[in-house]
């Protein structure tokens, strides 16, 4: 297997044109999983943690912008936890120290898991993912950048450089069910922000992380809505029934918390 070590975007992005069957890594929890377990075994890895340009994040008029190597870590802390809480709030439920140290929202993004803890957060604040090659950049709805359980948009010659969203006076906050409070896959998870609407979106309760919006009139049948917007399946962790209980009872906790 060869590992590729690009000291900037440009050269990622001119080997990863070169080389489009190498996997990127930065953090490594979910791919070196895959490898350890032996359920993947590509030809070669695209090492991004010496990309400078894909780390960290800045605030620019109104508008917030995350680079695909933002750390869990980093998201939890002041300022960026005050402007992005669910986002903050999710990322302290991600495994333990060392997993947030070195997982990365950019990784949460490509591995596209409906059970991604930074994919709720970022979908009830409109976030719009950016997408480099060497043919150029172009930016897609979060909505529609997750297209089916871990599927992308990706083409084969692209990276993820970041994401970028509004930010303003809103309350939000995330919440998940697991077997424990963190260090663990969710049973359900729920991001909820509350501004001149109600915006919803939850992950593993259907093929992707999915969006509900409501006016903000409608809070008392929301939890509802929401519930029903879902297609959980059975499976080790939980029913289905339960999942759409479980959607239903966050909800309605998460809309009490920021409509105080």
């Amino acid at each position: 297997m060869d590992v590729l070590s690009p000291r900037s975007l440009d050269e990622a992005l001119r080997l990863k044109a070169e080389r489009p069957e190498a996997v990127p890594i930065q953090g490594g929890t979910d791919v070196m999983v895959e490898l350890n377990f032996d359920r993947a075994r590509p030809a070669a890895l695209l090492n991004l943690n010496e990309v400078e340009e894909l780390r960290g994040w800045s605030q620019t008029n109104g508008q917030l912008w995350l680079g695909s190597g933002l750390t869990y870590t980093e998201a939890m802390r002041s300022p960026l936890a005050e402007l992005l809480p669910a986002l903050a709030e999710a990322s302290r439920t991600v495994g333990g120290p060392q997993i947030r140290n070195r997982g990365t929202i950019g990784g949460n993004l490509g591995t596209a898991s409906p059970a991604g803890d930074a994919l709720p957060p970022l979908l009830v604040c409109a976030a719009e993912v950016k997408i480099a090659s060497v043919r150029g950049e172009r930016q897609v709805a979060l909505q529609d950048f997750v297209v089916g359980p871990k599927r992308n948009v990706l083409a084969d010659d692209e990276l993820i450089l970041g994401v970028s969203l509004a930010v303003g006076e809103t309350r939000q906050t995330f919440m998940k069910v697991g077997p424990r409070n963190a260090m663990v896959i969710a049973v359900v998870s729920l991001a909820v922000r509350v501004e001149d609407e109600l915006f919803a979106a939850f992950g593993s309760a259907g093929p992707v992380p999915t969006l509900v919006r409501a006016p903000l009139g409608e809070h008392a049948s929301f939890p509802d809505r929401v519930a029903e917007a879902a297609s959980p399946i059975d499976d080790v962790r939980g029913t289905a029934a339960y999942r759409r209980h479980a959607l239903r009872v966050l909800t309605k906790r998460a809309l009490e918390r920021c409509l105080v």
